[in-house]
């Protein structure tokens, strides 16, 4: 039940994508107008991350996710009907911002709930729901726009979410555990989620709208006022801590060297694949000319491969599991660089292709699995609520990244949109996603040393 919220807010994530060209025909908007439509939703998801995992912690996860489904659910519903691309744009926005309150709760749970093989196992549906949800909206959103049930055009991809949404709303309400009264009694740290909020927006904002508008100087501006706005939410941090206050992320998540390093092999992974999701669908279409339909089910063998790696991690034998997180990054180095052979020899796309992409997301869903459950087994469960929303926000600045920078090389290098130069483009890219692959394979060993050093001087 759990998952199946982190894989709704997934597939909203990825779902409006293929719908832009749709909406902004049906409402008449600009493009700057359907470009806010996708990442409204972004924004308020990625801001309000780490503020939802921390209400969920102080409030009550069951408490805290239902009205997070419920939100959503009404916002969606609001996004099927709008009128207008005003209303869908903050309709998006607060379906953006139910999300950012429900999904924290999902791996909050997950590591209070579940030990040893379990935690194993339920991490590796977790992993599937975060892969699978951005695929199958990209698949939903293009059968059904091309569907155009009763005529409806894209409003159908809002509405399925309202019955799926109460049924999740009653089944949490009769299966999550009931709140027990809240572990921490200290407030929510109000200065230190809105620089955190502040920082992410500078950061988030210029790195979606940045590539559409050529990035202007505001763009920069946003980048570089980014960082001092991130310095200061760390000193407020240390400062509430000393005073024995409790800080909006606890010292100790981000205090160890090891769980930093699997963070930056998590983003490095995470950014070539949102980038994937964004390039290849625009190499399909555009650069061939297939329909949104078949760009959207081009990934299927990709998830499909994907979700070996829980069930395969779940038989690794304990000894062996320290370097899975490596492996799994070497694997998808190796599915870009055939992939990208594969092209080289003139396949454009068909089944030798998208074969090959099962290559990568099997190497994808041993990386994740195993970094996701390295980061929660190292700390202690009281941590629970900090680690997911650092884990999620990371997550989404990465996808943001990834789009921004190798979705944006793609674009330049396609400019004209024949298929000779798109072909070039996207093998540019799946180059650069292998040697972020490997740069994260040497992250995870360094991780590993790093644990290791600290279990062998025996610091926490």
């Amino acid at each position: 039940m759990l998952l199946a919220a982190q894989f709704m807010a997934n597939v909203d994530t990825a779902i409006v994508n293929i719908a832009a060209p749709s909406i902004q025909s049906d409402l008449g908007a600009s493009g700057g107008e359907a470009g806010l439509v996708i990442s409204g939703y972004v924004m308020a998801y990625a801001v309000l991350l780490v503020t939802g995992a921390r209400l969920g912690s102080l409030h009550g996860h069951r408490r805290v996710f239902t009205i997070g489904m419920t939100v959503f659910t009404a916002a969606s519903l609001a996004c099927a009907l709008a009128p207008g691309s005003v209303v869908l744009i903050v309709a998006r926005v607060v379906q953006g911002a139910g999300a950012a309150l429900m999904v924290p709760q999902v791996l909050s749970g997950i590591q209070l709930h579940f030990t040893g093989q379990q935690r194993i196992k339920a991490l590796g549906y977790y992993a599937i729901a975060l892969s699978g949800g951005a695929v199958a909206g990209q698949a939903l959103g293009g059968v059904l726009i091309a569907a155009d049930l009763f005529g409806t055009g894209w409003r159908p991809i809002f509405l399925i979410n309202v019955p799926v949404g109460l049924l999740l709303i009653a089944a949490a309400l009769r299966v999550m555990p009931r709140d027990e009264e809240a572990r921490e009694t200290q407030e929510l740290d109000l200065r230190g989620m809105a620089l955190l909020s502040a920082a992410v927006l500078l950061l988030i904002v210029p790195l979606l709208l940045g590539t559409d508008q050529g990035w202007p100087a505001w763009t920069w501006v946003c980048l570089g006022l980014s960082l001092p706005v991130l310095v200061g939410f760390r000193l407020s941090q240390r400062a509430l801590s000393a005073r024995g206050g409790r800080p909006l992320i606890a010292e100790e998540v981000i205090r160890q060297p090891a769980v930093r390093w699997w963070l930056c092999a998590h983003a490095m992974t995470t950014m070539t694949y949102f980038a994937l999701l964004f390039v290849l669908a625009v190499y399909l279409q555009d650069g061939l000319g297939r329909g949104p339909a078949y760009a959207g089910l081009a990934m299927v063998s990709w998830v499909a491969a994907f979700g070996l790696g829980g069930p395969l991690l779940a038989r690794t034998p304990e000894r062996s599991r320290a370097v899975m997180p490596a492996l799994g990054c070497l694997v998808l180095a190796a599915g870009y660089v055939a992939i990208c052979a594969c092209l080289v020899a003139g396949q454009r796309s068909g089944p030798v292709m998208f074969g090959l992409l099962g290559l990568g997301g099997l190497g994808l869903g041993i990386s994740s699995n195993s970094l996701i459950g390295a980061m929660t087994f190292a700390l202690p469960e009281r941590y629970a609520a900090d680690l997911s929303g650092v884990i999620s926000t990371n997550g989404q600045l990465a996808a943001a990244l990834g789009v921004a920078t190798l979705g944006g090389i793609y674009l330049s290098l396609a400019a004209s949109g024949s298929a000779s130069l798109s072909v070039h483009a996207l093998e540019v890219v799946l180059g650069i996603s292998a040697v972020l692959s490997l740069l994260s394979a040497a992250a995870a060993q360094l991780a590993n040393r790093r644990r290791a050093a600290d279990a062998a001087s025996g610091a926490p």
